[in-house]
């Protein structure tokens, strides 16, 4: 399969940072709300499982739709992209559908809060895990595009922003648990500022970084071949990884610690500040290491990290394996997109359609695995993935 060609070529003059600079500045925007968006979702599952009542299996059905919603989204997202362009002969523009995009998860956090039963609340997840790939693939493929702009790598900065962003919904949804807000109530309060951030992001953009050129090829759903296929393999496990940490930490706080609900979502939190940390170096440190050498030897480090929140006597010990487990991954998805962003957009779409396949078995799976042998064994299977994800990365030569 030949990626279409919509990022310039290499032999393509960098621009000056002054002219590039706001355009960064609009995507690190984009990135934060999307992380605020989602890091204040997985924050409260503990508290809508608890208010809805739901068992380990029914809770591990929402986030299987989650992520099928986020998986059928990126396989067919070229095909209606393109559908949508020729329909409406270009006047829906690339920033558009962004914004869009954004909306929509805005006020399907409103209807995640508001479900009263278990039906509604899985479909509320499915649309919101569909929505949020949309607007992911759109916000990486503008990133990969200004990397390519600047002539230097951006992209793992760009990912400590959504780190920050989920970091922050995160703590703030500690801090409405130990309130005793509602999910409900504390979505309702994120709205107008996200709105806000996201025109502001979505406004700042260029037409060069926001264009996306709709795939030459018609084809219903995309899957990457070759070499684009490892990195969309290193894809798949790192968000079966991280998925399952985010949605499943909290709710193993709670059940083998005894954590609170305003406690719980510390590992999590732990888990997005080390991410952040490490994506806030981590253009400096492929400058100087290389990306194969960070992603093997961070997932090694992942997988040290999981184990030791699996068998931690205390919840202080766990929150520090999990806050080791996000220093080692931090660095897989934004190299991982990066590279597909090189070989065009066809390369990026069917890479992200692996991740969401990711996204779609990892959380159930571990629900399956919990059910079965416990949520601590589940938690233990991550720490094979991690493993995994070390070696495949030392095969993977589009990792520069």
């Amino acid at each position: 399969m030949q990626p279409t060609a919509c990022l310039p070529s290499p032999t393509l003059v960098a621009l000056p940072t002054c002219q590039t600079r706001p355009h960064t500045q609009a995507l690190s925007a984009l990135f934060m709300c999307f992380g605020v968006i989602m890091g204040s979702w997985a924050g409260r599952i503990p508290a809508l499982r608890d208010a809805l009542q739901l068992s380990v299996g029914e809770l591990s059905i929402v986030l299987l739709c989650s992520g099928l919603g986020a998986a059928l989204s990126s396989a067919f997202s070229s095909t209606l992209s393109a559908r949508l362009s020729l329909h409406f002969r270009g006047w829906i523009s690339q920033r558009t559908k962004l914004f869009i995009a954004g909306l929509a998860l805005l006020f399907l956090l409103l209807m995640i809060g508001l479900a009263p039963n278990l039906p509604l609340l899985m479909l509320a997840v499915f649309l919101l895990g569909a929505s949020a790939s949309a607007f992911d693939i759109g916000m990486n493929a503008a990133a990969a595009r200004q990397e390519n702009l600047q002539a230097r790598s951006l992209m793992a900065r760009l990912h400590a922003c959504a780190c920050a962003g989920g970091l922050g919904g995160v703590m703030l949804g500690s801090g409405m648990a130990w309130l005793h807000y509602s999910p409900i109530q504390h979505f309702s309060m994120l709205i107008l500022p996200c709105a806000l951030l996201l025109w502001l992001g979505v406004r700042g953009l260029s037409a060069d970084v926001a264009s996306n050129p709709s795939v030459t090829k018609k084809t219903l759903f995309v899957l990457p071949r070759g070499d684009n296929a490892l990195l969309g393999m290193l894809g798949l496990l790192a968000a079966m990884t991280e998925g399952s940490i985010a949605n499943w930490s909290g709710v193993f706080m709670t059940d083998r610690f005894g954590a609170s609900m305003s406690f719980a979502p510390l590992s999590l939190a732990a888990f997005s500040a080390m991410m952040l940390l490490s994506r806030f170096h981590g253009d400096r440190l492929k400058a100087a290491m290389g990306a194969r050498r960070l992603i093997c030897g961070g997932a090694l480090m992942a997988g040290m990290g999981i184990y030791l929140a699996v068998f931690a006597n205390a919840s202080p010990t766990a929150v520090t394996g999990f806050a080791i487990a996000g220093l080692g991954l931090a660095l897989v998805f934004p190299f991982v997109f990066s590279a597909a962003g090189q070989q065009g957009a066809m390369a990026i779409t069917g890479v992200a359609t692996m991740t969401y396949a990711g996204s779609v078995i990892g959380p159930p799976l571990l629900g399956g695995i919990a059910q079965w042998l416990g949520l601590q064994a589940a938690l233990g299977f991550t720490g094979l993935l991690s493993l995994l994800i070390a070696g495949i990365g030392m095969r993977v030569h589009l990792l520069r």
